[in-house]
């Protein structure tokens, strides 16, 4: 009964592959490339929001225009914007924060759009 398990055994190892997985180095710039879409995904994510754009209509902002220009700023600057959003509380309850993701987005916007000259 040993004798047959191990030959079973040893004709199983010889039939399977060894090497099932590969690993390999990730370039840094794909691990940016990815971070920076994701962050730019949050942040663009929130502009659809309904009430966010809602908000940024009462402040004459239209939100296809914030779209276009959260899609010109620099990988930074969104990065920036998607840790201001992450660091909110969460469940959205509060007003103030509301507020608060409203003007930060109004003054990026504002910045981006060169008003800062």
């Amino acid at each position: 009964m040993k004798k047959s398990l191990c030959r079973v055994l040893i004709a199983l190892m010889a039939w399977m592959p060894f090497h099932l997985a590969q690993a390999g180095m990730i370039g840094t710039d794909r691990l940016v490339g990815s971070t920076a879409q994701a962050d730019r995904a949050a942040v663009l994510a929130v502009i659809n929001r309904a009430e966010i754009a809602s908000q940024l209509q009462a402040l004459g902002l239209d939100p296809a225009t914030a779209k276009d220009r959260v899609a010109a700023m620099s990988d930074e600057d969104v990065s920036a914007l998607a840790g201001k959003l992450n660091a909110l509380p969460a469940g959205g309850s509060s007003a103030a924060g509301a507020v608060l993701l409203i003007v930060i987005i109004v003054l990026v916007v504002w910045w981006a759009a060169g008003g800062a000259k």
